[in-house]
């Protein structure tokens, strides 16, 4: 089967995206409104991009009508966010963070999840998480003002934080992180199977 993305539908778009990549890492992303108001939300489309500064991007769609989500609303106003790992054992609660709320709406507070301060930013982190990034704006791309439109954000890591008891030699143990993923639709996957392949030179 061959698609033509300029004569299909979003949705269809949308549903072959996030069946070809995964499994997709996913973003907890913490922020505050310029009234103070704290969100909390995931994001799977989501990676590394540089260590050199550290750097990380997610990219929130546009609502159905076009509106940036609240999570844009507050970086564009306050140029910072910290993202927070998924363990498994907050999977639910994450997911109860998905749905759309007003923006009057405290993420933390509807899904019983801990806000922790940060060092340098003023986005709490989630103290159910075992490992987060604080993070400075450095740019925001916009794809597309339309319906599902994405607009990549990219911030430079000013702060890690992990927990002490997963980490040895700046290496995080996957076995304690626990991390999960997102693959298409509802469905989620844990990290637990893993193989292992050397780089050619590597030694």
């Amino acid at each position: 089967m061959t698609i033509d993305p300029a004569t299909t539908n979003t949705r269809t778009t949308y549903k072959l995206m996030i069946g070809m990549i995964v499994p997709r890492p996913i973003a907890f992303v913490s922020t505050v409104s310029a009234s103070g108001v704290l969100n909390l939300a995931p994001f799977s489309f989501f990676t590394g991009v540089g260590a050199n500064p550290p750097a990380v991007c997610f990219c929130p769609s546009n609502r159905a009508d076009g509106s940036h989500k609240d999570t844009l609303v507050n970086i564009e106003a306050t140029g910072e966010f910290v993202v927070n790992v998924v363990p498994e054992a907050i999977a639910e609660k994450m997911n109860l963070c998905s749905g759309e709320y007003p923006p009057n709406v405290d993420e933390f507070a509807l899904s019983g999840l801990t806000p922790v301060p940060s060092l340098v930013v003023k986005p709490p982190r989630v103290r159910e998480s075992p490992a987060a990034m604080e993070c400075r704006l450095l740019q925001i791309v916009r794809m597309s003002t339309r319906s599902d439109g994405g607009n990549l954000v990219i911030g430079e890591v000013v702060r890690f934080h992990v927990d002490d008891a997963m980490i040895s030699n700046y290496h995080i143990d996957p076995d304690k992180l626990e991390a999960i993923g997102r693959m298409g639709g509802p469905e989620y996957t844990r990290t637990r199977n893993r193989f292992t392949m050397i780089r050619p030179g590597a030694g």
